[in-house]
């Protein structure tokens, strides 16, 4: 979750890109790549950087992998609003 974290920050201080570039790192990391948490990052990650149709599929995976049924409602939520 550390990696994950700093990912972010590197998003907030470098943009979207070099957040994403991060992410690649947990890619190949087994308790980290089936974790819905990855793909929710990925998703807001990709918004961020504009690319709406690579975001859309990762908040359905996302919301598909969290066993949080309010969480699952958000992740659902915010893959609509993409399609606005």
């Amino acid at each position: 979750m550390v990696t994950l974290d700093h990912a972010v920050v590197v998003a907030m201080v470098d943009g979207p890109q070099a957040g994403l570039d991060r992410l690649g790192a947990l890619e190949g990391d087994a308790r980290m790549r089936d974790h819905h948490r990855l793909h929710a990052v990925r998703a807001h990650l990709l918004e961020l950087a504009g690319d709406r149709d690579g975001a859309l599929p990762s908040y359905r995976e996302a919301a598909r992998r969290t066993t949080s049924l309010p969480e699952q409602r958000y992740l659902e939520f915010r893959a609509a609003n993409l399609r606005n």
